[in-house]
């Protein structure tokens, strides 16, 4: 069967464990490149010996490659700066791109919340590894309530699973994670935290989720939380809740302050989540890794998919 030849920037954790992911689970995409900047890397080590080309000299290495004019998607899992330049000599040669950084250059994507809606775009972003985790929580009590004053994130990762890319896009993790939370998952008001857990042994990702909402009533908020973490599981099978959805109602007579908004009143969801993963290449604590290249998986399977189609008739 013909499929897709894609590239990957980026040989370190993220880059790594999607190659594997491409050569095991992908229905419509094969690999044509892994490209890094470090000779010494483990990815392009491991590359080599599965016979896929690589190169150490990075974007510019990858331009002067022979498999790169077959090659029509790039995933790109460096930094958010080094995705700036590269993004633009891709864009230049009509390569379909998936940003795994948090550049946030193209549409903001999460596959069981707009999944197909931007797959043409030339630049999708996958958001965050925590944008992934969680901002479906927050879309599935939006899409139960009549008003979703605020949305609030804490990402703890183990910090053995954040590599230096991770480590030198913090700041834009944040800022990036609080937009997608307001422009995906329709609060009004978003907030995402990080905290890179050192602890042995290595703890599983966990997320909790807040939301402030109006309208709507609990069963219906618990009910649309469990259809989502299903929805996910379809291709996070480690994604989970990790305790009962948990309420309380904050009232006219003690209200919070949402900056930028006010005082509001309304109910408090929380959700708390584990992401293990599926320990391709890192082992299973690293969920944070796992659900960030399966989601990027998912979206250019569908876009080779639909290409693929097309070609045919």
């Amino acid at each position: 069967m013909k499929k897709v030849k894609c590239g990957i920037i980026g040989s370190g954790n993220i880059g790594t464990d999607l190659m594997i992911k491409v050569m095991r689970k992908s229905k419509h995409l094969e690999m044509g490149a892994m490209i890094g900047i470090d000779p010494e890397s483990d990815g392009l080590a491991r590359a080599a010996r599965m016979h896929v080309p690589t190169t150490h000299e990075g974007i510019e290495g990858l331009l002067r490659m022979p498999a790169y004019q077959d090659i029509r998607v790039v995933f790109d899992a460096t930094s958010a700066k080094a995705h700036l330049h590269n993004n633009a000599l891709l864009q230049r040669d009509g390569k379909k791109v998936i940003d795994l950084t948090p550049a946030a250059i193209g549409p903001f994507t999460i596959p069981v919340i707009n999944g197909d809606a931007n797959i043409d775009e030339p630049n999708v972003n996958m958001v965050t590894c925590g944008g992934q985790a969680t901002i479906p929580m927050i879309y599935a009590v939006k899409r139960a309530v009549g008003r979703l004053v605020y949305g609030e994130i804490v990402a703890s990762l183990a910090s053995k699973s954040a590599g230096p890319g991770t480590r030198a896009n913090i700041d834009e993790f944040t800022e990036t994670t609080s937009k997608a939370i307001e422009i995906l998952g329709g609060a009004e008001r978003g907030k995402a935290i990080i905290i890179l857990n050192p602890a042995e042994p290595p703890p599983m990702m966990r997320d909790t989720v807040f939301t402030l909402s109006q309208g709507g009533d609990r069963a219906a908020i618990e009910a649309s939380i469990h259809e989502m973490a299903a929805a996910v599981q379809k291709y996070v099978p480690g994604y989970r809740l990790k305790q009962s959805v948990q309420f309380e109602v904050i009232g006219d007579d003690a209200p919070l302050r949402i900056p930028g908004i006010g005082f509001v009143s309304g109910l408090k969801t929380t959700v708390l989540l584990e992401v293990e993963g599926a320990a391709h290449y890192l082992p299973a604590y690293a969920g944070n890794l796992d659900i960030m290249t399966s989601a990027a998986l998912v979206t250019a399977d569908h876009w080779a998919a639909r290409i693929l189609a097309k070609e045919i008739a």
